[in-house]
């Protein structure tokens, strides 16, 4: 009987390294199962005398001592007498019926020496002449090796079903080494090591039946020639075999090891690869000096072959695996990158937003974080965030100095290069009372230019990887962004409200017989300067000059405009008569202005007051194409002052018609302009004419030039509620009083 067919391992052809192909596969399974011959032999009489036999059945019992004939097979084999196959034998002489076994398991030989076998035999009775039994004939074929490739077919069988569904690598090769130690008819114990990325090291991968104390000494031993024989095997790349470890030089280093562990004999082939990359060791230990046969050698290599398969779709399984926390770990810092950004220029302060970023990277980043900035030459301590009320009050009490040398923000801030340390800061600080164990100092960049500097301290365990420093340096550059951004916003609203405020009055001035109130609001953040504007100044002979009006447009051009207005307005109305000669001059200015100044139209109520002895005010006024003035008698009625009059900067000689009213006291006069009654609700409904006076109607006898004011934007506030309106909004207020009025 030839070579039997047997489990195979199936790997991709044409790979290159060291690969076997398919007829190595088969030699290897050949060694593996043998081939199977048929054992012969004739026994005489009761005894079972043993008459003849061939080769093959001397060698199945045993050899040695036991090739010989003329004896009882009883006295040649007595451990057959204990199973039951010499009655068999009884039963066959004396029934003269034969009898057939399958699959018979035996034990050959006695004590240490004893082996496991297993037939498919015949007894035949044998006959002379006259058809009487004269003995047994034995035909049997030796089926151990079958029944072990059934075995090791079904023992490989489960490790594939395992790697397949990606069991754990632990298990598969702890299965591995304890099915091959089943399997071997001698004692042996399997050990696999796995080689680290760079192939210099191997770790311990699994060893049921070896000593812990012998796993934990050669966990991590080098590939070498000369470190015994997985680590000379591993650095060959073939098989290493040592059946006498007591004199091979291999284990100099490891021999009293190896006594300890009570092994003697070390067979070690190389894991290799797809690639020819060394993927670890397959050994098996004997416990006396042994040298490996032909199918020792072949199993190792067929079980490799499957450590091989298991531990490269481990490692896919592991890149895989990193791979996907890879990705998931870059989309939380994408994630956390966006939600701090988006907190960072929520508010165009630019040390909240630095307050942000103090908050933002605890616990995220570190479990300490504190900003500093450069504030008029000295460092400023701007931010700081921990776990407890009492670690930021330490950090926060803690100032770096701008120009020592043993300062980490001092040395950021000079160099503009990070610093990382696995150690305290130098310099002083509450280093040790907060616990630190290392820091991260990265600068705070604007435009090339290094402002601040921000700082994460890690304490106790914490440490810090490079995803970290890398996601906190990315951090930090945005909050310099938005710190910048901020800064200059807040520089460009200084700048506009400064130049609004010098095209408003700095004060309300004291006009005899009257009180004043102002009132003004621009739209949006307060970047652009407003096109509204009003004035009061006074003129000769006691009379007083006022005026509201609105630019068309925002921003220089608008404050171009304004001024032109204003300034133009101031220097003639001493020279001439009325308002309306007064309006026909600004009129006149607007149209003669460069192109480059605007052209933009402008409305504008413009008027002289003139006190009025017993008290009063007699007011004459010009509307040019603005909104309504609106008359506040001492009855709380309220009504608008319709008087017609075009826009101006568009047309020359406009009719802009005076306007005579007498203010008794405890009446107003309110000028406003159309960002007030144009302001829109969430549904974009305006607040309207209607809507003012209705309001000011509610005003209480008495009332002030204030009080008009403030009952006015109490009820746009109300109307509009935190949508606030799109264009600026103005308003004076001028209420006669009675002459022992001190005037406001």
């Amino acid at each position: 009987m030839t070579g039997l067919p047997g489990p195979q391992v199936s790997r991709a052809a044409g790979t290159g390294g060291d690969r076997r192909d398919e007829i190595h596969v088969e030699e290897d399974l050949r060694a593996l199962f043998g081939s199977s011959k048929v054992v012969f032999a004739a026994l005489a009489g009761p005894a079972h005398l043993v008459e003849s036999a061939n080769e093959a059945f001397f060698t199945a019992i045993g050899g040695g001592e036991r090739v010989r004939t003329g004896v009882p097979l009883g006295e040649l084999m007595p451990e057959l007498a204990g199973q039951g196959f010499l009655a068999l034998l009884d039963g066959v002489y004396r029934t003269g019926e034969p009898y057939t076994g399958r699959d018979a398991r035996v034990l050959l030989g006695t004590g240490p020496t004893a082996r496991e076998a297993y037939f498919d035999f015949t007894y035949e009775p044998r006959r002379d002449a006259g058809g009487n039994v004269t003995g047994v004939r034995v035909i049997g074929v030796e089926t151990t090796q079958v029944k072990q490739a059934q075995r090791l077919a079904a023992e490989q069988r489960v490790l594939l079903e395992e790697i397949a569904r990606q069991a754990p690598l632990e298990q598969v090769l702890d299965g591995m080494a304890r099915a091959i130690e089943d399997l071997s008819p001698d004692e042996v114990m399997v050990s696999v090591l796995l080689a680290d990325p760079d192939g210099r090291h191997l770790r311990h991968g699994a060893a049921p039946s070896l000593p812990d104390f012998y796993n934990a000494a050669i966990d991590g031993i080098a590939t070498g020639e000369g470190v015994g024989s997985c680590g000379t095997a591993a650095h060959r790349r073939r098989p290493v075999v040592v059946s006498d470890i007591a004199t091979d030089p291999f284990w100099d280093d490891f021999r009293d090891l190896a006594r300890a562990a009570g092994v003697a004999a070390c067979w070690s082939t190389p894991i290799l690869g797809r690639d020819g990359t060394l993927l670890g060791t397959f050994a098996m230990y004997h416990r006396v000096p042994r040298a490996p046969q032909e199918a020792d050698v072949a199993l190792s290599r067929v079980f490799a072959e499957t450590a091989a398969l298991a531990i490269e779709r481990h490692q896919v399984h592991q890149a895989r695996a990193a791979a996907e926390a890879r990705e998931k770990a870059a989309r939380g810092d994408l994630a956390f990158l966006l939600e701090v950004s988006t907190k960072l220029t929520a508010d165009l302060d630019h040390e909240q937003a630095l307050r942000c970023l103090a908050s933002s990277c605890v616990p995220v980043l570190a479990p300490l974080c504190a900003v500093d900035i450069v504030d008029s030459g000295r460092i400023r301590r701007v931010a700081t965030a921990a776990a407890s009320a009492e670690q930021e009050t330490l950090l926060a009490s803690h100032i770096p100095v701008y120009d020592a040398d043993d300062d980490a923000v001092a040395r950021v801030l000079a160099t503009g290069v990070s610093e990382i340390a696995r150690r305290t800061p130098t310099g002083p600080g509450p280093w040790h009372d907060l616990q630190v164990t290392g820091y991260v100092c990265i600068p705070l960049t604007d435009r090339g230019s290094v402002f601040g500097t921000v700082t994460l301290l890690s304490t106790c365990e914490h440490t810090f990887d490079g995803r970290t420093v890398a996601l906190a340096e990315e951090l930090a550059r945005r909050a310099a962004t938005a710190t910048g951004t901020a800064r200059q916003y807040t520089q460009r609203v200084k700048l506009a409200r400064d130049l609004q405020a010098g095209l408003l009055l700095p004060r309300v001035p004291d006009v005899p017989g009257a009180r004043i109130a102002t009132y003004y609001h621009p739209a949006g953040e307060g970047l652009d300067i407003g096109g509204d504007f009003y004035d009061v100044f006074p003129l000769a002979d006691g009379r007083w000059a006022f005026m509201l009006g609105d630019v068309c447009g925002r921003g220089a051009t608008a404050a171009t405009t304004t001024a032109l207005v204003r300034h133009t307005a101031r220097a003639v109305a001493p020279l001439l008569p009325d308002p309306s000669a007064v309006v026909h001059a600004v009129n006149k200015a607007l149209l003669d202005r460069p192109g480059d100044h605007g052209t933009g139209f402008v409305t504008l109520v413009y008027g002289h007051l003139t006190p009025v002895d017993g008290g009063g005010l007699d007011a004459s006024l010009v509307r040019a194409g603005h909104t309504y003035p609106l008359h506040i008698d001492r009855h709380q009625r309220v009504g608008p002052l319709k008087v017609p009059g075009p826009l101006i900067g568009i047309t020359p000689g406009p009719d802009l018609p005076v306007h005579h009213l007498r203010l008794e006291p405890g009446e107003s006069l309110l000028l406003y302009t159309d960002g007030i009654t144009e302001a829109c609700d969430h549904t974009r409904e305006q607040f309207g004419e209607e809507r003012l006076v209705k309001a000011l109607g509610g005003l209480a006898p008495g009332h002030t030039a204030q009080d008009v004011v403030d009952t006015l934007t109490r009820a746009v506030r109300l109307f509009t509620g935190p949508h606030g309106g799109d264009d600026d909004q103005a308003a004076l207020v001028l209420s006669a009083v009675p002459p022992a009025s001190d005037p406001v």
